[in-house]
């Protein structure tokens, strides 16, 4: 009864038929289901290299979809283009894996430049991924980060703005302590005159005496010195006060457009996330973890594909491209026998019917030279050049270029 059993288990072996799901992890694993089907062992590695691919390619759609949303805020979009760009790294990770077989799987170069590459590809990746990990706290660093840039770009502003602002100020702070100054004096002079009269000071005498006049005439005088810088300076103050308002609105149109342009869009959130990784040990720590696990995904086809050992789908592989290039090279050498052969009869039926054709035509040839001959000599005024250039142009072959 046992040997009945591994008979028919040895049976059994060619007529395994493998299900869609176990052919598309081979074609993942560029696998040809043809070689790989009659190879026990390798049908199970090289669909663990496909589960390993088909990881990275999930991976690479939901990472570059989540980017792409983060760009075009439209899901239908963003999935899209997620998909176009998942099927541009599993063709990379496809190609990859592709080039790595017996005679290059230890070789230190060819591992370097697939590594390099799968590294670079799973960093980038890596960072759409970390973002919608540290979503929440990329949204709080980011609040304030813009209020940081808008601090900035208020001092920009301010900055911007000093030196045209310093020097309206500057002239108003004249023309206010020129005013100041004018009725100083005015006041000056109106106590002088009030003190004269009452005789609390100057000459002692109460009333409008002479010298209360010329005080009074001379605070008159003054006053209406006063009235007219006023007159002139009121305006200058007004335009400067106009001025300095007008500039305030500019900076905050400027500020408010500058505030309008503030998004939390795929920079912004990177170099958030790169303040908060600064700012925070706690999230720096889990940030590379976390870098080093998603850049791992990316390298995992190229890691499985080079740790699992050669078996027998490599030795077919080998087996069928070398008879496949013999095979080639030997209808390549037929070809050419053959082609050789074609031509050296093709030459020698030529020539044995051009040679026929000069022998058949050499008597007609000379018949046609002597009719020539007779009727050059009953025409007297044909010359001999003539006639020699008729014949050459209508009995003389032509050389073959």
């Amino acid at each position: 009864m046992q040997q009945q059993e591994q008979v028919e288990s040895f049976s059994q072996r060619e007529s395994y038929k493998p299900s869609a799901f176990t052919k598309f992890l081979w074609w993942l694993a560029t696998a040809e289901k043809e070689i790989i089907a009659g190879c026990t062992i390798d049908r199970n590695r090289y669909a663990i290299t496909g589960i390993t691919v088909m990881g990275t390619w999930m991976f690479a759609t939901m990472a570059w979809s989540y980017f792409f949303f983060t760009v075009v805020n439209n899901i239908f979009y963003a999935v899209l283009l997620g998909l176009f760009m998942g099927g541009i790294i599993l063709g990379i990770d496809r190609a990859l894996i592709k080039g790595i077989n017996a005679q290059n799987k230890r070789r230190a170069l060819p591992l370097l430049i697939r590594g390099l590459l799968a590294l670079t590809i799973g960093t980038f990746m890596a960072q759409p991924a970390l973002l919608y990990l540290f979503d929440k706290e990329i949204h709080v660093q980011i609040s304030l980060d813009n209020e940081q840039k808008k601090r900035d770009k208020k001092l920009q502003q301010d900055s911007l703005y000093a030196i045209q602002k310093n020097e309206l100020l500057n002239q108003k702070a004249l023309a206010e302590q020129q005013l100041t100054n004018k009725y100083n004096e005015v006041a000056i002079a109106r106590n002088n005159f009030i003190a004269e009269t009452d005789g609390t000071a100057g000459s002692g005498k109460i009333g409008l005496k002479d010298i209360a006049k010329a005080k009074q005439n001379e605070y008159q005088k003054l006053d209406e010195q006063y009235n007219q810088l006023n007159l002139v300076t009121q305006p200058k103050l007004q335009s400067i006060d106009s001025s300095l308002a007008a500039i305030e609105v500019s900076k905050q149109k400027e500020q408010q457009a500058f505030d309008a342009l503030l998004n939390d869009g795929f920079l912004t959130r990177i170099e958030a996330l790169h303040n908060l990784i600064q700012n925070n040990s706690a999230a720096q720590f889990r940030y590379y973890l976390l870098i080093i696990i998603l850049v791992l995904i990316e390298l995992m086809p190229v890691i499985a594909k080079t740790l699992l050992p050669n078996g027998t789908y490599d030795e077919k592989v080998r087996l069928r491209e070398e008879m496949e290039k013999a095979i080639v090279n030997s209808n390549t050498t037929k070809e050419q026998s053959l082609k050789e052969l074609y031509n050296q009869l093709a030459f020698e039926q030529d020539s044995n019917f051009i040679q026929q054709f000069f022998d058949q035509a050499k008597e007609e040839r000379r018949k046609k030279m002597m009719e020539k001959l007779q009727r050059w000599n009953k025409d007297e005024e044909q010359s001999f050049d003539s006639v020699w250039l008729d014949l050459k142009k209508n009995f003389l072959s032509k050389q073959e270029n």
